[in-house]
Protein backbone atom coordinates (compact mmCIF):
# COMPACT_ATOMS: atom_id res chain seq x y z
CA UNK A 1 0.00 0.00 0.00
CA UNK A 2 1.36 3.44 -0.94
CA UNK A 3 2.23 6.14 1.59
CA UNK A 4 -0.91 8.11 0.72
CA UNK A 5 -3.26 5.20 0.31
CA UNK A 6 -4.94 5.21 3.70
CA UNK A 7 -7.55 7.96 3.29
CA UNK A 8 -8.01 9.83 6.53
CA UNK A 9 -4.92 8.25 8.10
CA UNK A 10 -1.83 9.92 9.48
CA UNK A 11 0.01 9.68 6.14
CA UNK A 12 -2.88 11.06 4.06
CA UNK A 13 -1.60 14.59 3.50
CA UNK A 14 -3.22 16.89 0.95
CA UNK A 15 -2.24 20.50 0.32
CA UNK A 16 -4.59 23.15 -1.09
CA UNK A 17 -3.08 26.50 -2.09
CA UNK A 18 -5.67 29.27 -2.12
CA UNK A 19 -4.22 31.92 -4.42
CA UNK A 20 -5.27 35.51 -4.92
CA UNK A 21 -5.26 36.67 -8.55
CA UNK A 22 -2.70 39.11 -9.97
CA UNK A 23 -3.03 42.84 -10.60
CA UNK A 24 -6.03 43.91 -12.70
CA UNK A 25 -6.16 46.59 -15.42
CA UNK A 26 -8.48 49.13 -13.77
CA UNK A 27 -7.45 52.69 -14.74
CA UNK A 28 -10.71 54.22 -13.46
CA UNK A 29 -10.36 52.79 -9.97
CA UNK A 30 -13.74 51.04 -10.05
CA UNK A 31 -14.74 48.58 -7.35
CA UNK A 32 -15.38 45.91 -9.97
CA UNK A 33 -16.46 43.08 -7.68
CA UNK A 34 -18.21 40.37 -9.67
CA UNK A 35 -18.41 42.39 -12.89
CA UNK A 36 -17.08 40.78 -16.03
CA UNK A 37 -14.63 42.42 -18.37
CA UNK A 38 -11.82 43.09 -15.88
CA UNK A 39 -8.64 41.35 -16.99
CA UNK A 40 -5.12 41.09 -15.63
CA UNK A 41 -2.77 43.94 -16.43
CA UNK A 42 0.60 43.17 -17.99
CA UNK A 43 2.06 43.25 -14.48
CA UNK A 44 -0.68 40.90 -13.32
CA UNK A 45 0.27 38.41 -16.03
CA UNK A 46 3.88 38.59 -14.88
CA UNK A 47 2.69 37.80 -11.36
CA UNK A 48 0.73 34.79 -12.61
CA UNK A 49 3.75 33.51 -14.51
CA UNK A 50 5.98 34.00 -11.48
CA UNK A 51 3.72 31.91 -9.26
CA UNK A 52 3.45 29.23 -11.95
CA UNK A 53 7.27 29.03 -11.96
CA UNK A 54 7.30 28.92 -8.16
CA UNK A 55 4.87 25.97 -8.14
CA UNK A 56 6.39 24.14 -11.12
CA UNK A 57 8.10 21.52 -8.97
CA UNK A 58 5.11 20.87 -6.71
CA UNK A 59 2.89 17.78 -6.90
CA UNK A 60 -0.14 19.68 -8.20
CA UNK A 61 -2.93 17.55 -9.70
CA UNK A 62 -5.84 20.00 -9.61
CA UNK A 63 -6.14 23.67 -10.64
CA UNK A 64 -9.41 25.49 -9.98
CA UNK A 65 -10.46 29.13 -10.38
CA UNK A 66 -13.27 31.57 -9.77
CA UNK A 67 -15.29 32.21 -12.96
CA UNK A 68 -14.12 35.84 -13.14
CA UNK A 69 -11.59 36.65 -15.87
CA UNK A 70 -8.82 37.82 -13.55
CA UNK A 71 -8.88 34.54 -11.65
CA UNK A 72 -9.06 32.41 -14.78
CA UNK A 73 -6.12 34.27 -16.32
CA UNK A 74 -4.08 33.89 -13.13
CA UNK A 75 -4.74 30.15 -12.94
CA UNK A 76 -4.06 29.42 -16.63
CA UNK A 77 -0.21 29.38 -16.47
CA UNK A 78 -0.29 27.07 -13.45
CA UNK A 79 -2.60 24.62 -15.19
CA UNK A 80 -0.46 24.77 -18.34
CA UNK A 81 2.77 24.14 -16.43
CA UNK A 82 1.33 20.96 -14.94
CA UNK A 83 -0.53 19.82 -18.06
CA UNK A 84 -3.90 20.07 -16.34
CA UNK A 85 -7.36 21.21 -17.36
CA UNK A 86 -8.44 24.40 -15.61
CA UNK A 87 -11.61 23.77 -13.62
CA UNK A 88 -14.09 26.53 -12.73
CA UNK A 89 -15.77 26.63 -9.33
CA UNK A 90 -18.45 29.30 -8.81
CA UNK A 91 -17.94 29.08 -5.05
CA UNK A 92 -14.54 30.80 -5.38
CA UNK A 93 -16.08 34.00 -6.75
CA UNK A 94 -15.54 37.46 -5.27
CA UNK A 95 -17.80 38.59 -2.42
CA UNK A 96 -20.94 40.44 -3.40
CA UNK A 97 -20.86 44.20 -2.69
CA UNK A 98 -23.52 46.92 -3.14
CA UNK A 99 -20.81 49.43 -4.13
CA UNK A 100 -19.80 47.35 -7.14
CA UNK A 101 -19.34 49.51 -10.23
CA UNK A 102 -18.56 52.64 -8.20
CA UNK A 103 -15.37 54.30 -7.03
CA UNK A 104 -14.86 53.68 -3.33
CA UNK A 105 -11.39 54.62 -2.24
CA UNK A 106 -9.29 56.94 -0.15
CA UNK A 107 -10.28 60.59 -0.57
CA UNK A 108 -13.21 60.07 -2.97
CA UNK A 109 -15.85 61.16 -0.44
CA UNK A 110 -17.85 57.93 -0.60
CA UNK A 111 -18.30 57.78 3.18
CA UNK A 112 -19.73 61.31 3.25
CA UNK A 113 -22.55 60.58 0.81
CA UNK A 114 -25.89 60.14 2.66
CA UNK A 115 -27.08 57.64 0.07
CA UNK A 116 -24.33 55.25 1.14
CA UNK A 117 -25.00 55.41 4.88
CA UNK A 118 -27.79 52.82 4.87
CA UNK A 119 -25.27 50.26 3.61
CA UNK A 120 -22.76 51.01 6.37
CA UNK A 121 -24.86 50.30 9.45
CA UNK A 122 -23.46 46.89 10.42
CA UNK A 123 -19.77 46.13 9.83
CA UNK A 124 -20.11 42.79 11.62
CA UNK A 125 -22.38 41.18 8.98
CA UNK A 126 -21.39 43.23 6.81
CA UNK A 127 -24.40 45.34 5.76
CA UNK A 128 -22.81 46.40 2.43
CA UNK A 129 -22.34 42.97 0.95
CA UNK A 130 -22.39 39.19 1.14
CA UNK A 131 -22.49 38.05 4.79
CA UNK A 132 -19.18 36.77 6.07
CA UNK A 133 -20.64 33.47 7.20
CA UNK A 134 -21.98 32.81 3.69
CA UNK A 135 -18.49 33.37 2.32
CA UNK A 136 -17.14 30.87 4.85
CA UNK A 137 -19.67 28.21 3.85
CA UNK A 138 -19.00 28.41 0.12
CA UNK A 139 -15.24 28.78 0.42
CA UNK A 140 -14.93 25.83 2.80
CA UNK A 141 -16.99 23.76 0.36
CA UNK A 142 -14.69 24.77 -2.51
CA UNK A 143 -11.58 23.91 -0.47
CA UNK A 144 -13.02 20.54 0.51
CA UNK A 145 -13.88 19.76 -3.11
CA UNK A 146 -10.33 20.59 -4.22
CA UNK A 147 -8.91 18.51 -1.37
CA UNK A 148 -11.04 15.52 -2.34
CA UNK A 149 -10.08 15.82 -6.02
CA UNK A 150 -6.35 16.07 -5.23
CA UNK A 151 -6.24 13.74 -2.23
CA UNK A 152 -2.67 12.79 -1.40
CA UNK A 153 -1.34 15.52 -3.72
CA UNK A 154 -1.73 19.29 -4.08
CA UNK A 155 -4.34 21.62 -5.55
CA UNK A 156 -4.40 25.32 -6.43
CA UNK A 157 -7.60 27.37 -6.15
CA UNK A 158 -7.53 30.96 -7.47
CA UNK A 159 -9.94 33.33 -5.77
CA UNK A 160 -10.16 36.87 -4.40
CA UNK A 161 -8.85 38.78 -1.41
CA UNK A 162 -11.90 39.05 0.86
CA UNK A 163 -13.16 35.44 0.55
CA UNK A 164 -9.61 34.15 1.05
CA UNK A 165 -9.07 36.25 4.15
CA UNK A 166 -12.48 35.36 5.59
CA UNK A 167 -12.04 31.61 5.22
CA UNK A 168 -8.52 31.81 6.64
CA UNK A 169 -9.84 33.82 9.61
CA UNK A 170 -12.50 31.18 10.18
CA UNK A 171 -10.01 28.31 10.08
CA UNK A 172 -7.64 30.16 12.41
CA UNK A 173 -10.56 30.93 14.76
CA UNK A 174 -10.39 34.71 14.44
CA UNK A 175 -13.38 37.02 14.33
CA UNK A 176 -14.66 37.55 10.78
CA UNK A 177 -15.18 41.32 10.96
CA UNK A 178 -11.89 43.14 10.55
CA UNK A 179 -9.96 46.16 9.29
CA UNK A 180 -9.48 45.63 5.53
CA UNK A 181 -6.07 47.31 5.75
CA UNK A 182 -4.81 44.45 7.90
CA UNK A 183 -5.63 41.58 5.56
CA UNK A 184 -2.56 39.45 4.87
CA UNK A 185 -3.48 38.59 1.30
CA UNK A 186 -1.31 40.42 -1.21
CA UNK A 187 -1.81 40.11 -4.96
CA UNK A 188 -0.71 36.68 -6.27
CA UNK A 189 -0.13 35.42 -2.73
CA UNK A 190 -0.66 31.83 -1.58
CA UNK A 191 -2.62 30.92 1.54
CA UNK A 192 -1.85 27.24 1.98
CA UNK A 193 -4.05 24.76 3.84
CA UNK A 194 -2.54 21.40 4.75
CA UNK A 195 -4.99 18.57 5.40
CA UNK A 196 -4.38 15.34 7.25
CA UNK A 197 -7.21 13.22 5.98
CA UNK A 198 -10.17 15.60 6.04
CA UNK A 199 -8.86 17.85 8.80
CA UNK A 200 -6.90 21.06 8.30
CA UNK A 201 -3.76 20.80 10.42
CA UNK A 202 -1.89 23.93 9.37
CA UNK A 203 -2.22 27.18 7.44
CA UNK A 204 0.71 28.88 5.72
CA UNK A 205 1.19 32.07 3.76
CA UNK A 206 3.71 33.08 1.08
CA UNK A 207 4.21 35.80 -1.52
CA UNK A 208 6.17 34.38 -4.48
CA UNK A 209 5.65 37.53 -6.57
CA UNK A 210 6.10 40.14 -3.83
CA UNK A 211 8.84 42.03 -5.69
CA UNK A 212 6.33 42.67 -8.51
CA UNK A 213 3.63 44.07 -6.23
CA UNK A 214 3.51 47.90 -6.00
CA UNK A 215 4.24 49.07 -2.46
CA UNK A 216 0.79 50.61 -1.92
CA UNK A 217 -0.88 47.28 -2.75
CA UNK A 218 1.10 45.14 -0.32
CA UNK A 219 -0.43 43.70 2.84
CA UNK A 220 -0.56 46.28 5.59
CA UNK A 221 0.31 49.23 3.34
CA UNK A 222 -1.21 52.56 4.29
CA UNK A 223 -3.80 53.88 1.78
CA UNK A 224 -2.47 56.54 -0.55
CA UNK A 225 -4.82 59.21 -1.86
CA UNK A 226 -5.19 58.96 -5.61
CA UNK A 227 -4.07 55.33 -5.75
CA UNK A 228 -6.65 52.56 -5.79
CA UNK A 229 -5.94 49.78 -3.33
CA UNK A 230 -7.02 46.60 -5.10
CA UNK A 231 -10.57 47.63 -5.95
CA UNK A 232 -12.92 44.65 -6.04
CA UNK A 233 -9.95 42.42 -5.43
Amino acid sequence: MSENATAGGASDITVVHLMRHGEVHNPDGILYGRRSGYHLSELGRQMADRVAEHLAGRDITRVVASPLERAQETAAPIAKTHGLELVTDERLIEAGNVFEGKTFGVGDGALRKPGNWKHLTNPFRPSWGEPYIEQVVRMMAALDAAKDAARGHEAVCVSHQLPIWIVRSFVEKRRLWHDPRRRQCTLASLTTFTYQGDRIVSVGYSEPALDLVPAHLRAGAKPVKGKAKAFGA
